[in-house]
């Protein structure tokens, strides 16, 4: 192969590689908040799932059922969820193919990195 044709390819790995640096350091960067229904409970979420902060009001303890507490935090979990993982579809917007949804896309991008990394490299394995 030509060699200013490899080292442009090289440097397009690497601006890309960048681009998707900069992009996982956005959604690195997502606090998602939800309230339950009846705003007794409140939960915020990284861009990774990672759970950030929960907030429960005190009046949860005047109905003391575990149960029902146990599936209002699930749910408001899940609705955080889907509020960051909008944001960071919206963030990775220009790489995800145009109909890319919340529910479709996969936005751990490690594998991506790492295998832009070994291309970089040189690495044709």
């Amino acid at each position: 192969m030509d060699t200013s044709l490899r080292l442009g390819m090289y440097a397009e790995y690497e601006r890309m590689a960048e681009d998707v640096r900069a992009m996982k350091k956005r959604l690195a960067e997502i606090r998602a908040t939800a309230e339950s229904d009846d705003e007794l409970i409140s939960i915020t979420i990284g861009g990774t799932g990672e759970v950030h902060d929960l907030w429960l009001d005190p009046r949860i303890y005047r109905t003391p059922d575990s149960v029902a507490l146990a599936r209002a935090i699930v749910e408001t979990f899940q609705r955080a969820v889907v509020l960051a993982k909008e944001e960071g579809v919206a963030i990775a917007a220009d790489y995800l193919p145009p109909d890319a949804t919340a529910e479709t896309t996969d936005l751990r991008l490690d594998p991506f990195l790492h295998e832009l990394d070994r291309q970089v490299a040189g690495d044709t394995r």
